[in-house]
């Protein structure tokens, strides 16, 4: 089977974004910078051949396939697979207010334990599972061809672990912006790592590296 090229791209900056404020699977829109950030990724992309623009159906990644597809004279196909991973009750709360009502549970989320989740959301491994089929799943409809998948922070950050070998507790020392440029190789063998975090069409960007939204 030949190989599939992905262009993995984070949603646009949102104001809970801004705000470092958990938005998990809470449909936020984008801000006024996310959706001049779609504009530039859509431009940026213009030339590349694709076929296919996949996106969570979450408003925030929905938003910014919609433009990308439009340039490229696609129509975005919602994927709910590619959501954000769900965090319970931690949704809409801020870090430090997390740490402040459970302490003990925020200890747990610093640390990265695969098998833990907030109270009615996911945990790593779940996330882990779900985004490395989904994304197999998308890829072997396309052989030979390139496609967009457009979703989350916590997406992104699986699938550069699933490209690079890295496990789910190893610190992350890589960046996942908003609107950044990220491609993948895949094979039945797996996901290839050929590029990451580029922001060349982001000149002047302020947008947040808020990896848990």
């Amino acid at each position: 089977m030949q190989a599939t090229r992905i262009i993995a791209i984070r949603h646009g900056e949102t104001a809970w974004n801004v705000d470092a404020r958990i938005q998990g699977q809470i449909d936020i829109e984008l801000n006024e910078t996310g959706r001049w950030q779609a504009q530039r990724v859509a431009q940026a992309l213009v030339d590349e051949p694709i076929s296919a623009v996949y996106s969570s159906h979450l408003l925030r990644a929905w938003e910014t396939a919609r433009v990308i597809a439009q340039h490229n004279r696609l129509a975005a196909e919602p994927c709910a697979d590619l959501r954000e991973r769900s965090f319970g009750v931690f949704e809409g709360m801020t870090f430090p207010e997390v740490e402040a009502a459970w302490p003990d549970q925020a200890r747990c989320w610093r640390r990265r334990e695969p098998d833990w989740a907030p109270e009615g959301g996911e945990s790593l491994a779940q996330l882990q599972a779900r985004i490395v089929q989904t994304t197999s799943a998308l890829a072997q409809r396309h052989a030979g061809e390139q496609i967009v998948l457009v979703a989350h922070g916590g997406v992104m950050d699986m699938l550069y672990r699933a490209a690079t070998g890295q496990d789910l507790q190893t610190a992350r020392s890589w960046n996942l912006a908003n609107a950044t440029i990220n491609r993948l190789l895949w094979t039945p063998q797996g996901l290839t790592l050929i590029g990451w975090a580029d922001t060349r069409h982001l000149e002047n960007d302020e947008a947040l590296d808020e990896s848990s939204v």
